[in-house]
C-alpha cells in the first residue's frame, strides 16, 4: 500500500492575506516529489476548504493521477445525517480534481463521532465506495482512549489504516497515550499513519539545554523527531504538516535516505524528553495513585497532561483530549476538596491547587 514513510501533511500550508499560497506550494510540492515521495493527506475542514483546492492546483493539475497517493477524509462537522455523505464525498471529489482517494479516513474518530458514523451509516457507504473503485483503501483518523480503538476494530474489521498522534513527548502521555493505542494497532496488524510527529512544531522548537544536544550531534530536532515516529515497527507513514520550504528541506534531508535514530540520537531525544518535562506547570510522574481512591472518579494525571500540553504550546489536540479524559469521568470541577489525592501522591503535589488551574483552562 506504501512506499515511503514521510507523507505531506496539508493543514498548514503557506498563506498569504489569508488564502493558500499558490506559488509557494507547488514549489514545495515540486521538491517534496522530486525527492521521490508523494503521500498527501488533506480534509475538507483544513484552512476553510483551501487544503482541496490548493491541491488540486499544484498537485492533480500538475502531475499524472498514478504519481501520487491522495487521502481525504469524512469529518463529522460536515455532514448531519445519512444522505449528507454521499454528496459531500462527491464536493471533495471536485474540489480536489480527482475520480478517487487512494485514502479516506473517517475524521477525528472518538466515541462520541463513531456513534454519529454508526446512526448514519457511514462505515457502509465507506464501504460501498470501495466496491466502486471510488476509495481505494479506507481506513479512520483516531483521537480517543486505546479501549475504544479495540472496540471500533473489532466492529469494523475492514479497516484497512489507522492513524494516530504519535511523537516522543505523547508515547506515555496520561492524556494522548500514545504508546497503548500504538499498541493495539500493532495487535490488529494495522499499518499506522502517524500525525503530530513534531507535536504541533513543539520538537521542532526547542529550549536551549535541548536543542544543543541536536545541535552537537549535526542533526535536525525536526528530524530525529521524524525518525523517531518513522523508526517504529508498524509505522507506515509520518505526516509532516510542512508550512514553509526550508520545513520541507529538513524534512527531506532526514527522511530520503531513512534509517532510524542510532544510540546517540536516541539519547538526546530521550534528554529532551526530560528536559521539557522539566518545563512541566505540574510535575506530575502519572503512577494513578491519586485516581484509585478519588471519590469523584477524577482521572487527576489525564487532566494535568492536558494542562501541560496548553502550556507548553496551546494547541487544539490538548484541548480535544480534555473533553475525551473526562467523558464517563469526573471533571476538575467535580473535585470535592476531600485531600486523598494529597495525601498519597508520591510526589507530594498541592493536587486541589492544580485542579482548579485545570478547572479555569478548560472549563471556566
Amino acid at each position: 500500500m506504501f512506499v515511503e514513510k514521510l507523507g505531506f501533511g496539508c493543514m498548514r500550508l503557506p498563506l498569504r492575506e489569508g488564502k493558500v499560497d499558490r506559488a509557494r506550494f507547488a514549489w514545495m510540492v515540486d521538491l517534496y516529489m522530486a525527492a521521490g515521495f508523494s503521500y498527501f493527506d488533506t480534509a475538507r475542514v483544513y484552512l476553510d476548504g483551501e487544503s482541496e483546492t490548493a491541491l488540486r492546483e499544484c498537485l492533480v493539475e500538475r502531475y499524472p493521477r498514478g504519481s501520487f497517493f491522495l487521502t481525504d477524509k469524512l469529518s463529522g462537522s460536515q455532514y448531519r445525517r445519512r444522505e449528507d455523505i454521499l454528496p459531500l464525498f462527491e464536493s471533495q471529489l471536485a474540489a480536489c480534481g480527482v475520480e478517487y482517494f487512494d485514502g479516506y479516513l473517517i475524521h477525528a474518530l472518538n466515541e462520541q463521532v463513531w456513534e454519529k458514523c454508526e446512526r448514519c451509516g457511514a462505515f457502509a457507504i465507506l464501504r460501498q465506495l470501495k466496491e466502486e473503485g471510488r476509495i481505494r483503501h479506507m481506513g479512520i483518523s483516531f483521537h480517543d482512549r486505546p479501549e475504544v480503538l479495540e472496540r471500533v476494530l473489532t466492529a469494523h474489521p475492514e479497516i484497512e489504516m489507522v492513524q494516530i498522534q504519535l511523537n516522543y513527548m505523547d508515547m506515555d502521555s496520561a492524556s494522548v497515550q500514545s504508546r497503548a493505542v500504538y499498541e493495539v494497532c500493532r495487535r490488529r496488524e494495522k499499518p499506522v499513519l502517524v500525525m503530530e510527529p513534531v507535536k504541533g512544531g513543539l520538537l521542532a522548537d526547542l529550549p536551549e539545554e535541548a536543542a544543543k544536544l541536536f545541535r552537537d550531534l549535526g542533526v535536525s530536532p525536526a528530524g530525529c523527531a521524524l525518525r523517531f515516529a518513522a523508526g517504529l515497527e508498524g509505522v507506515a507513514v509520518v505526516l509532516s504538516g510542512m508550512s514553509d520550504e526550508e520545513q520541507v528541506a529538513d524534512n527531506l534531508a532526514a527522511m530520503k535516505d531513512f534509517r532510524p535514530l542510532d544510540a546517540r540520537e536516541q539519547a538526546a531525544v530521550d534528554r529532551a524528553r526530560a528536559v521539557l518535562a522539566a518545563e512541566d506547570a505540574v510535575p506530575c510522574t502519572g503512577c494513578r495513585y491519586c485516581v484509585a481512591g478519588c471519590p469523584q472518579n477524577i482521572p487527576i494525571p489525564g487532566l494535568f497532561a492536558c494542562l501541560n500540553g496548553v502550556r507548553r504550546r496551546d494547541d487544539w489536540a490538548s484541548r480535544a483530549y480534555y473533553d475525551i479524559t473526562v467523558r464517563g469521568r469526573g471533571k476538575a470541577s467535580d473535585c470535592v476538596g476531600c485531600g486523598q489525592c494529597e495525601r498519597i501522591c508520591p510526589q507530594h503535589l498541592p493536587v486541589r491547587e492544580h485542579l482548579a488551574r485545570v478547572r479555569e483552562m478548560f472549563e471556566d
